[in-house]
């Protein structure tokens, strides 16, 4: 088995002859200028699994909300298996209503369908949905993270380990570019009638309109999904994928210091990986299940991508807050005179693939159901009783209780605690 940490198409001091004479032949292939990159990146091609760039990409990492990848597989797995359907009402818990934003907000005792909840999760990234999903999906929020850790086993993500189903901060949920990349894989082989739901550009909910955090859906041609994530020990990630033609490339990145640098990274990486002349392993290419993950613990950006020297507040949504710094490259069949290729360079405003996807409250669309969904407004302050007579009180209607559930048609099986890889 090949382990690719020594392939680097990025110069790095100290390395080996066999790194040397790779980057010799990435430079000589696209005239690049080479570049320092501390962060892991990696693509592939999705049907072969063939690696076309790797650097770090078997280094342990925080995912972030990139988890709900994983979320979503289960979930896919137990709809296959007929535990659930796609009409299944989940229940907003006190433990999902408490999560810590990006969320819904819905009050505790909403319900929702699976399928509006994997399109709110997966376009949203909302942390609250992904526990309700995990806790009506698996019957407890143990069960389910215990079935994500038994997929990522099954699947061969040896340097993965979830704590929860959303990816907030959790100091033992790790994983690398290598393992987020056999898990979308997976996703696209396994589940390819499920795979629309990763490119959705927007939901509606009423009269919201909610924009997926993933920039490339829109503005780079050919792009079809995956997922973003950020927390501020993980910096900036997304697994993102694009077809043109019969051929689709997947590229992760992960901590880059801003959204439009994730953004533009990615949209580098993948028109490196349409190219050709970015192919740099030829017929001897490794696929990314012979990848060999690293131990140690997770690199923890917190100071450089959330430190006091930051003149905003880093969140998933500031695609626009911080000036471009990804790299460039020379593509193949431009001119001569050194034209360079960068990340910002490949996105433009491309026609909507699709309008946005209504999404609802509830087993079918309802207004009302909608306007209950959410907490009432806290009540104004009092008045000052010196000056203002008091009023009698009207009390306040009692909430409606929510509906029970459909039942399950299986249960859902039990899998053992899976503890995390050796750091």
């Amino acid at each position: 088995m090949l382990n690719l940490s020594p392939f680097r198409t990025r110069h790095k001091a100290g390395r080996s002859g066999l790194a040397l004479a790779t980057l010799t032949l990435a430079a000589a292939l696209t005239s690049a200028p080479v570049v320092a990159n501390a962060t892991p990146e990696l693509v592939i091609e999705v049907d072969s699994g063939k690696v076309l760039l790797a650097e770090d990409a078997t280094k342990p990492w925080y995912p972030a909300s990139v988890t709900k990848l994983m979320t979503a597989y289960v979930t896919f797995k137990a709809l296959r298996a007929g535990r659930v359907t796609p009409q299944t009402l989940i229940t907003m818990t006190p433990a999902a209503a408490a999560q810590q934003p990006s969320k819904m907000g819905f009050k505790v005792g909403t319900q929702i369908t699976i399928d509006n909840a994997l399109k709110m999760m997966l376009v949203k990234s909302a942390n609250d949905i992904a526990v309700a999903i995990a806790e009506g999906v698996g019957g407890s929020l143990p069960a389910f993270v215990g079935e994500m850790n038994f997929a990522a086993r099954e699947l061969g993500m040896d340097g993965t380990h979830y704590d929860n189903p959303n990816g907030l901060p959790s100091p033992g949920q790790i994983t690398t570019a290598r393992d987020l990349a056999v898990l979308a894989r997976a996703i696209y082989t396994e589940f390819p009638e499920r795979t629309d739901l990763f490119r959705i550009p927007a939901i509606k909910l009423g009269n919201a309109v909610i924009r997926n955090y993933n920039k490339l859906i829109d503005r780079y041609p050919g792009a079809d999904g995956m997922k973003t994530g950020f927390i501020c020990a993980s910096g900036f990630n997304l697994v993102a994928s694009a077809t043109r033609g019969d051929k689709r490339i997947l590229a992760v990145v992960l901590g880059t210091n801003s959204g439009r640098d994730r953004t533009e990274e990615a949209a580098l990486l993948l028109e490196k990986g349409f190219q050709h002349s970015w192919k740099i392993f030829g017929a001897v290419a490794p696929t990314v299940d012979s990848l060999r993950n690293e131990g140690g613990a997770p690199t923890n950006m917190s100071a450089q991508v959330c430190g006091a020297k930051r003149k905003n507040t880093a969140s998933e949504a500031d695609d626009d807050s911080a000036p471009s710094s990804s790299s460039s490259f020379v593509a193949a069949g431009m001119s001569d005179l050194g034209d360079q290729v960068t990340g910002a360079s490949l996105l433009q405003k491309l026609p909507p693939s699709m309008p946005p996807v209504e999404v609802w409250v509830g087993p079918f669309k309802s207004d009302d159901a909608l306007a209950d969904a959410y907490p009432a407004a806290p009540a104004p302050k009092k008045a000052d009783t010196k000056k203002t007579a008091s009023k009698p009180s009207v009390p306040a209607k009692p909430p409606r209780p929510p509906a029970k559930p459909a039942p399950r048609p299986v249960a859902a099986p039990s899998y053992p605690v899976v503890p995390p890889p050796p750091q």
